[in-house]
């Protein structure tokens, strides 16, 4: 009679795990060694491009998952691996509105992984001045939220200086209620504007005898809810760790669909993919019809729209900027001819840069 075969002991479990994850090590940097000798090869490669490559390898990864382990799990997991190899070939820079544990903090490492060599700024127009001094590889800056519209700040730096959209990041932003008191205790409700308006029902009918007071971000409202007494912090579940602070509520958001859309700026646009988006500026005549004959243009070549935002130009009463986003790549045939068509007719004519589009992420 043939014996069961052993169960394996703690000992030879543990023995086992020691083994894969030397040979995980070891996958790793031979990956990492693999991709600094590929962009040794491959001369000319700009970063944009790798980042745009690294987003491809990232998606077939996806596609092609046929382990127990699902998607979702993986994703992260698979970025992470991505940032040690790109911070291994070159080092990546990246401006963002900080401080630190902001939706802006965590849109950037969503879109870079943790090995990126990040820089908080203290506004957006810094984010752009450290694209445009070469202090960084990229930007992120926020453009429109599915709640309160369009960036303004944002759209200005992009008419003062433009430069190029390479990317973008839609992130789902899920507002916690911090504080290190109970709920009944709570006095004020410290965050930005915009955190503040996304949860104002939610307050009004949880917290209504709570005060509600404006700070510049979300992760310096969690900090001073952390030291003071009966203060509480509209902010990121990453901040509430790393000031220390009780989850009071989770989602507190008035939107279950609250999402943010960042913009990945450099000084090229990404490569085409087959699944990417353009953006323009552009100021016509103030005239009749003038935007009419424009938008016209966009008809004519087939284009869809997926973005449209008017600008008042500076100085210049009742005159306006355009900001339109469209799909397709800026290579493609019809895009070439609808601005080449739109250059005839505008006062200025900016292209902001092509990049991937994406979905948006939790």
């Amino acid at each position: 009679m043939a014996k069961k075969p052993r169960k394996p002991s703690a000992t030879d479990l543990k023995k086992s795990l020691k083994k894969i994850d030397g040979e995980i090590l070891a996958l790793l940097a031979k990956r990492v060694e693999a991709c600094q000798k590929l962009r040794e090869n491959e001369t000319g490669t700009t970063i944009e491009k790798q980042l745009s490559a690294d987003e491809s390898d990232l998606k077939a990864w996806l596609a092609t998952n046929k382990s127990s382990l699902k998607d979702e799990l993986i994703k992260p997991v698979m970025l992470e691996v991505l940032s040690l190899c790109r911070t291994g070939s070159r080092k990546v820079r990246v401006a963002y509105l900080g401080p630190q544990y902001s939706y802006s903090h965590q849109a950037a490492v969503e879109k870079f992984g943790s090995n990126a060599d990040y820089s908080p700024v203290a506004t957006i127009a810094a984010v752009f001045e450290e694209i445009q001094r070469n202090q960084a590889n990229f930007g992120l800056v926020p453009v429109e939220n599915s709640n309160d519209g369009r960036v303004t700040d944002t759209l200005e730096m992009f008419a003062k200086l433009p430069t190029q959209i390479c990317g973008e990041v839609k992130l789902h932003i899920h507002h916690q209620l911090l504080a290190k008191c109970p709920r009944e205790e709570i006095r004020e409700v410290f965050s930005k504007p915009q955190a503040l308006s996304q949860c104002r029902n939610w307050l009004a009918r949880h917290l209504p005898a709570a005060r509600p007071i404006e700070m510049t971000s979300t992760a310096a409202a969690a900090q001073l809810a952390a030291q003071q007494k009966g203060a509480a912090a509209i902010a990121s579940r990453a901040a509430g760790l790393n000031y220390q602070l009780d989850t009071i509520a989770s989602n507190i958001e008035d939107n279950p669909n609250n999402i943010t859309r960042f913009a990945v700026i450099s000084h090229q646009s990404a490569p085409k993919t087959g699944n990417d988006k353009t953006a323009l500026l552009f100021q016509t005549e103030h005239k009749p019809g003038a935007l009419a004959d424009a938008m016209n243009i966009f008809k004519r070549n087939r284009l869809n729209l997926t973005w449209i935002e008017s600008f008042p130009v500076v100085n210049s009463p009742e005159e306006y900027l355009f900001f339109v986003e469209m799909e397709g790549h800026s290579s493609e045939l019809k895009i070439r001819r609808a601005i080449s068509s739109l250059e005839k007719k505008a006062l200025r004519l900016e292209v902001l840069g092509s990049y991937q589009k994406t979905e948006p992420v939790n």
